[in-house]
């Protein structure tokens, strides 16, 4: 049952815990978790959050945890539900009716939201196509919230979850239904995959949603005078978790908190940090269908293969010795990007090229393409989301960099990792816990796996650069960093352990919630 943040239990440390630590509190009856979700890849995607969702159902099964997925039913969601079956039905979802439709897609077991009203609509889940929020986005992640926990309570017949896990702000509001409805109820967890954004609505939004006005103060749902779900979901989860241990601590602080770092230290007890990995088959240089030319350890010659094609892809002069610098990102200023254009000419300087792929602010979109245009053959611009260029660029990249100024987790410093190309990143978050800075007693004992630098700032940025292209003409410890790459373990199956561990936990200290009942 969820308890009041006074009686919250004290969450187990799980950077504290070894191995078999984690074994131990996985080691029990398998149990049912319903995950709570905006988006999930491979069906609708914006960025990691969809990525996370779709590859942690399998990886939790091997740790005797059944994870179903809430999602709503985008068009491209319902497109692909197989075997779609209604076991719930809404008449009134705040403007219309609704059913709940179990399926599978894409290898998840899924529960979509079929409400027209809400989610039946083309482009972005959250904007609209020039750019603007969707005006009923309250209603529609509302909704996502209320359905997760009257699901938690029973609403499917024949399954009850034993925990509801939410999502960054558009499942927030899930806890606190839960907290705020009578009877027995499943323990929550809530995971923040990016702190700079609150869900902020206004505070009419507390009678549209039926959520009662006490909670709406400063100890509760109250941010700056809106409506956070976020906060809704810190405040009333049993649990806390952030996408990486480094995180979890900056979070925590004034600089890094977003305005929530008050509420996250007072529950600081329940707050741990559960690093994401990828998936691995999708994600491995011997087997990618989207690479010319497929490489492992032991036999790197397609990774030459790989950049000359990925050279000719975005207009590079194809030279073999030129120190190939990747950029697969959001093009914003949280993710440095700007800095990346006040330092090319460093990055030019020392023999590099620039290729990018990335979607995001107008000035920036604009501003590498200009780039491009002014240097020909050494700066190559793909203005979009495209997969099989991404794989390309992990393949063929000599380096990837990742300057962001704040970094919950990161995915593409793990992927750079698995396929061989050497992370360039600040030390901030999960670049942090992922990386190994290539310091001297790093590249002697044959431990580093790339460059990190800090402040983040242009000159430290510019440091990192001349860094790289240095050990970059060593071919001894250049291989030494790619090798030491490719041999670290960035799957899920340590995180999932750890999350697993984190669930069984909530629960054995959670005597007061029902048993859930398994699909």
């Amino acid at each position: 049952m969820s308890m009041p943040l006074a009686d919250a239990p004290p969450a187990t440390d799980l950077r504290a815990l070894t191995d078999d630590g984690v074994a131990e509190l996985t080691a029990a009856r398998t149990i049912s978790v319903l995950s709570v979700v905006s988006e999930v890849s491979p069906l609708v995607r914006t960025g990691g959050l969809a990525d996370v969702a779709g590859a942690l159902p399998a990886a939790l099964a091997a740790e005797g945890v059944a994870m179903r997925t809430l999602v709503p039913g985008y068009p491209e969601v319902l497109d692909r539900l197989r075997g779609a079956e209604t076991v719930a039905t809404l008449p009134d979802l705040f403007g219309g009716p609704a059913r709940l439709l179990a399926g599978e897609a894409a290898g998840l077991d899924l529960i979509a939201i079929d409400a027209p009203h809400l989610y039946r609509r083309g482009g972005d889940p959250y904007v609209a196509a020039d750019g603007s929020d969707w005006p009923d986005n309250g209603a529609r992640f509302g909704a996502l919230g209320l359905v997760a926990a009257r699901i938690g309570q029973g609403l499917i017949p024949g399954y009850r979850p034993d925990v509801v896990h939410g999502h960054d702000w558009q499942a927030g509001l899930a806890p606190a239904f839960l907290h705020f409805a009578p009877g027995p109820k499943p323990p929550t967890v809530m995971t923040i995959h990016n702190l700079a954004f609150p869900g902020q609505f206004p505070s009419s939004m507390m009678d549209v949603l039926g959520l009662p006005w006490e909670a709406f103060r400063p100890d509760g749902v109250e941010y700056h005078g809106t409506l956070s779900y976020l906060k809704a979901g810190l405040f009333y989860a049993d649990r806390v978790t952030t996408v990486s241990p480094s995180y979890a601590g900056e979070i925590m602080t004034h600089e890094s908190g977003m305005g929530f770092d008050g509420l996250l230290r007072g529950r600081a007890s329940t707050v741990s940090g559960v690093r994401n990995g990828i998936d691995d088959a999708v994600w491995d240089p011997a087997g990618d269908p989207d690479i010319p030319a497929r490489y492992a350890v032991g036999d790197m010659a397609g990774r030459a293969l790989n950049k000359d094609a990925l050279q000719a892809r975005l207009g590079l002069t194809q030279a073999p010795d030129a120190l190939l610098f990747g950029v697969v990102s959001r093009l914003s200023g949280q993710k440095g990007l700007d800095l990346v254009l006040d330092a090319l000419p460093t990055l030019l300087e020392v023999g590099g090229q620039l290729a990018l792929i990335g979607a995001g602010d107008a000035w920036f979109e604009d501003s590498f393409r200009a780039a491009a245009a002014r240097h020909p053959g050494r700066v190559g611009v793909h203005i979009g989301h495209d997969e099989s260029l991404a794989h390309l660029m992990q393949a063929g990249a000599d380096a990837l960099l990742v300057p962001s100024r704040f970094e919950p987790c990161g995915l593409t410093q793990l992927c750079a990792l698995r396929y061989g190309a050497v992370p360039v990143v600040s030390r901030v978050g999960g670049l942090t816990d992922t990386v190994v800075d290539a310091n001297e007693m790093a590249l002697a004992s044959g431990s580093a796996t790339g460059i990190m630098f800090s402040p983040v700032t242009l000159p430290a940025l510019e440091t990192a650069l001349r860094r790289t292209a240095e050990i970059f003409r060593d071919p001894e410890d250049w291989a030494g960093m790619v090798m030491a790459g490719m041999g670290t373990d960035v799957s899920w199956r340590r995180p999932a352990r750890k999350m697993a561990a984190l669930y069984r936990d909530l629960l054995a200290s959670t005597p007061t919630a029902d048993a859930g009942t398994a699909p």
